[in-house]
């Protein structure tokens, strides 16, 4: 898990279904040591990740990505950048249908959509 190492959420926001944040970044990570040394930023995977494990802790469940809709990485996410989330979720069966975006102001920097599965019949 990359949460409260690599990364923390500020401002949280919940209403049913859905979450709104601030993420910032440890920017002494080893992670941004390695992605790219004098030029660090967040690597795609990451930020993947860092909605799995958000709805995740929101759905009290372990989650698996199995598949990706749309997967766009608008702009470069940067450690000093502190983006805005918003992450809603529907959920049939043991599967969440998620939908994904950072903002860095009002610019759109990430969005996806994404199939999740509990690791067990935890929903419905």
């Amino acid at each position: 898990m990359l949460m409260n190492d690599f990364y923390t959420v500020h401002d949280l926001k919940q209403e049913e279904n859905t979450v709104t944040g601030k993420i910032l970044f440890n920017q002494q990570h080893e992670i941004f040591k390695g992605h790219f040394p004098g030029q660090p930023v967040v690597p795609g995977v990451c930020t993947m990740q860092i909605v799995k494990e958000i709805v995740a802790q929101q759905t009290g469940t372990t989650l698996t990505i199995r598949n990706t809709g749309q997967v766009k990485f608008l702009q470069l996410i940067l450690p000093e950048v502190a983006p805005v989330f918003t992450i809603s979720w529907k959920i049939a069966g043991n599967e969440l249908s998620v939908d994904a975006s950072f903002k860095n102001d009002q610019t759109a920097i990430f969005k996806m959509t994404a199939q999740m599965e509990a690791a067990k019949q935890q929903f419905g």
